[in-house]
């Protein structure tokens, strides 16, 4: 699973990206900073189930802090997008297939209104930010149409001649961006398109794309620079028909390297930190984290790390569940303590998971049992957020 960063050039995504994951971005005031896309791990928190059992863990794919999971998520940082993108503009087409593989979309938009349209500074407040999110969704949806039109008659004419289901045909055609069948089918149903594909029009085709697009590449707006926006930016944001979340992306890379510097004892998505080791800050760095201090009772955290899980338990509904090997010990075959952490699909089931931790063990699947229960449960048994489950498998 993979989260897109993605907005028009100098916006802060690289800021941003640097933030959650502490990779080294090249960051700069102007266009197309970014040309090869920056991949990491971000990290969203989860409670850990150590405490229920009474016991101290040791996990291997997620750290614990005082009872918290740090789940890893994988975050990619693409090129900045202008309008025309999907025509090749600016760095577009390179942008657009960067994210093929993205599961969910972080838009970064600058709040403040100091970039204008093509990612150029201007003054601040003279840019609506508003238009930063229309074309963006514009362009995606014109990506994924170029790639559904092409060679659109002989596809209707294979749908013809083969009684193949065009979602079918769809589905192949997007397999590249991770697209479903069901997701295809769910979009034509939700665009109330004629049963005769031969019928759709071009604005036809284009809203069935745009539809898939809100069903498989789900967006979250960053209103990014929320530190320097105006009030009435940040609420013309927040009227949109989406999920907004007003951001400082500059000053969570500065909490963060301040904390791994040992300078300040802060957790990520706090409302606050704490100064340990004063004397070793100068004047300026002393009144940059006091500045700091006030937005973050303002806006009650810099909004980066909300904006992260907001994409991974809201937009994509996962839950968080815990394999082992002895349901009593909580161990894994080498002795490690609740030692991962998986992300899954809400209504994922005990089956489900025996495919995730290998493929071998999902075709052999015996039975499962509850940790906290010790209740033994069935291949299709729901999964519950912060479930303990261990598989059991033919050997």
């Amino acid at each position: 699973m993979e989260i897109g960063i993605v907005g028009k050039p100098n916006v802060g995504k690289s800021t941003f990206f640097s933030a959650v994951t502490l990779v080294k971005a090249e960051i700069a005031s102007y266009p197309f900073t970014t040309i090869e896309p920056n991949r990491g791990v971000a990290y969203v928190r989860a409670k850990c189930p150590h405490p229920y059992f009474n016991v101290e863990c040791n996990p291997k794919n997620a750290k614990c802090v005082k009872g918290t999971r740090y789940v890893p998520v994988e975050a990619i940082d693409v090129a900045g997008l202008v309008p025309d993108a999907h025509k090749g503009k600016g760095l577009g087409n390179k942008f657009l297939d960067d994210l093929r593989q993205a599961s969910a979309l972080i838009h970064i938009v600058d709040a403040s209104g100091g970039t204008d349209i093509e990612g150029n500074p201007c003054s601040i407040g003279s840019h609506d930010p508003v238009e930063d999110v229309r074309f963006l969704e514009k362009e995606i949806t014109f990506w994924m149409k170029n790639i559904l039109a092409k060679g659109w008659e002989k596809l209707a004419r294979q749908a013809g001649s083969e009684k193949t289901k065009i979602e079918a045909i769809l589905a192949d055609r997007l397999t590249g961006l991770g697209i479903t069948e069901h997701e295809i089918k769910l979009a034509m149903h939700n665009s109330k398109l004629s049963e005769n594909f031969k019928e759709w029009s071009e604005e036809d085709l284009f809203n069935l794309t745009n539809s898939i697009r809100e069903i498989s590449k789900p967006i979250i707006i960053a209103a990014n620079k929320c530190d320097i926006a105006s009030k009435e930016n940040i609420e013309k944001l927040k009227k949109l028909d989406c999920i907004v979340i007003p951001a400082s992306a500059e000053s969570e890379l500065a909490l963060r390297k301040a904390a791994k510097a040992g300078l300040i004892d802060y957790n990520p998505g706090s409302d606050d930190f704490k100064i340990i080791e004063k004397e070793k800050l100068n004047e300026k760095q002393m009144h940059g984290l006091e500045f700091i201090r006030e937005k973050l009772k303002e806006f009650g955290s810099t909004g980066i790390q909300e904006c992260i899980e907001t994409a991974v338990f809201k937009l994509l509904n996962l839950i968080v569940v815990y394999p082992v090997e002895d349901e009593n010990k909580l161990t894994d075959k080498d002795g490690n303590v609740l030692p991962d952490a998986y992300l899954m699909k809400k209504d994922s089931t005990a089956l489900d998971m025996a495919y995730k931790i290998h493929t071998d063990i999902g075709e052999n699947f015996i039975r499962a049992i509850d940790a906290k229960t010790k209740r033994v449960i069935g291949a299709e048994h729901i999964l519950k957020d912060g479930d303990v489950i261990k598989i059991v498998a033919k050997v």
